[in-house]
C-alpha cells in the first residue's frame, strides 16, 4: 500500500530513548542540543512581529507564483545586506528551506538520479531526496587545520546519474564557509559536468569574524545554473513564520527556462501564505534586532567554550567559521553513543554525536550555541568533567 519512498526506520534510537525516561521521570536536562531560537530567553518585540501579519491585505487572494512582488524586493533587499546584488525577478518564495529543496529536486532530477551532498552535514537531505524518488551520494569535506571542500573529491562523486551539487555555507554543524577559490573550481566543475549547483546559506548572516576568502553566495558562480537558499527561520530567528526562498543566477536561457518551471512548480502548490508575504518586510527590519541578540549569544557561548578547553585539554574545538552550532573532539575512551549516553543517563547533559552528522572517526560531540550562556556553561562543565575523569 505505501510507497517505498516512505519507509524509514522509525523506531527510537537509545538516545531518545533515554530522553524519554528521563523527562518523563521529571528529571532536569541541560539541553545543549536547542536550535530553536524562540525557546533560549532572547526577546521578541511583539509589536513589530505580530501588527503587520494584521495587514488588510491579506483578505484578498491575489496568489502569484513566484511570490508577492514587494515581498521579493524585500528579499533582494536582504541579499544587498550582505553585499549580493539580485533581481527580484530572480527570487521565488516558498513556504521552507525544505520545501525549496523539495522544488529543485523536482526541476532537476528524474526517479532515480542522485545529488551530491557535504558529508558531514545535517542529515535532512537524505529523507527530502528519497521523497522526491532521487538519491544523495556525499563528498567528503577534508578536515586539517580547518574543514576545506575539494573539488576533486566532488568530481570523484559524479556519476552518470548526478544533476547538482549542494554546498551548505556555512555548513550545519561545522560551521565552514564556502571560499571564493572552491566557488571559482567547483562552478568551472559544474559547468563541465552540465551540473547545476545549490547553495543553502540559511546561516550566511551568522559569521564569527570576517574572512577575505570567504564566497558571499554561490549566486557569484560563472557558467553555471546556481540556487541560493534562506529563509526566515535563521535570518530572522522565526521559523514559526514559513516563509523561505530561491534566488537563481547562471546563463541567461537556463536561467530563465529553470524560473518558466519552477513558476509552474510554485504555481501548482501555491503554498505560501499571503500574511507572511504582506509582513514580510517588516519581519526583516525587526530581524536585524534578532540577530544582534543571536550574534551575541553565540559568542557568549563560543568564548566560554573557548576558556573552558585550554591547550593541554584532551579535548579539541575544532574552529567554527560561523553558524550556531560547535564540534567539540572528545576524548576516545567510549564511542560516540556511550559519551552522549553517560552524560544524559549521569550527568543530565543532552548533545549529539557526531554520527548524527556523518561525522568521521573518531570521537565528536555536536552542541548548539544557542542555549542560555549558565545552562550552556554547566553544560560544558560536566562534559569536560567526564572526559578528565572527574565525573
Amino acid at each position: 500500500m505505501f510507497s517505498r519512498r516512505t519507509s524509514w526506520d522509525r523506531s527510537s534510537n537509545r538516545l531518545t530513548q533515554l530522553l524519554e525516561e528521563k523527562l518523563a521521570s521529571g528529571d532536569a536536562i541541560l539541553d545543549l542540543t536547542q536550535s530553536n531560537p524562540t525557546q533560549v530567553g532572547l526577546s521578541y518585540p511583539e509589536s513589530e512581529i505580530l501588527a503587520p501579519l494584521a495587514n488588510s491585505a491579506s483578505l484578498r487572494y491575489e496568489p502569484d507564483p513566484s511570490g508577492l512582488p514587494r515581498t521579493r524586493e524585500a528579499v533582494a533587499g536582504a541579499f544587498a545586506g550582505r553585499g549580493v546584488q539580485i533581481s527580484p525577478r530572480d527570487i521565488l518564495l516558498t513556504a521552507s528551506t525544505s520545501e525549496a529543496y523539495s522544488w529543485l529536486f523536482k526541476l532537476l532530477a528524474d526517479p532515480g538520479d542522485e545529488i551530491l551532498v557535504p558529508q558531514p552535514s545535517y542529515p535532512l537531505f537524505d529523507f527530502l531526496a528519497r521523497s522526491e524518488g532521487i538519491g544523495t551520494v556525499s563528498y567528503p569535506l577534508a578536515l586539517d587545520a580547518d574543514w576545506a571542500l575539494d573539488p576533486a573529491a566532488v568530481e570523484n562523486r559524479i556519476s552518470p546519474r548526478s544533476r547538482a551539487v549542494a554546498v551548505v555555507s556555512p555548513n550545519n554543524p561545522t560551521g565552514t564557509y564556502l571560499k571564493c577559490d572552491e566557488l571559482q573550481a567547483l562552478s568551472a566543475l559544474c559547468a563541465r559536468r552540465g551540473l547545476a549547483l545549490i547553495g543553502d546559506e540559511v546561516f550566511a548572516e551568522y559569521p564569527h569574524g570576517e574572512d577575505p576568502r570567504r564566497a558571499a553566495s554561490v549566486l557569484g558562480a560563472e557558467g553555471t545554473l546556481a540556487f541560493s537558499l534562506g529563509g526566515l527561520s535563521k535570518l530572522a530567528g522565526l521559523p514559526q513564520m514559513k516563509l523561505g526562498w530561491i534566488a537563481l543566477s547562471g546563463p541567461e536561457r537556463k536561467k530563465e527556462e529553470a524560473k518558466e518551471r519552477l513558476e509552474l512548480i510554485a504555481d501548482t502548490f501555491l503554498s505560501v501564505n499571503a500574511p507572511v508575504q504582506h509582513a514580510a518586510q517588516d519581519l526583516l527590519r525587526a530581524a536585524e534586532g534578532i540577530r544582534r541578540q543571536i550574534l551575541r549569544r553565540i559568542e557568549e557561548n563560543l568564548q566560554s567554550i573557548r576558556s573552558a578547553v585550554g591547550v593541554t585539554s584532551p579535548f579539541r574545538l575544532l574552529r567554527c567559521e560561523g553558524g550556531w552550532t560547535a564540534v567539540l573532539r572528545v576524548p576516545a575512551i567510549m564511542t560516540e553513543e556511550e559519551w552522549v549516553l553517560s552524560l544524559l543517563a549521569e550527568d543530565g547533559v543532552l548533545a549529539h554525536p557526531g554520527y548524527f552528522f556523518d561525522f568521521p572517526a573518531p570521537t565528536y560531540l555536536i552542541l548548539s550555541l544557542l542555549p542560555a550562556p549558565e545552562t550552556f556553561r554547566e553544560g560544558v562543565s560536566r562534559i569536560l568533567a567526564r572526559g578528565e575523569g572527574k565525573a
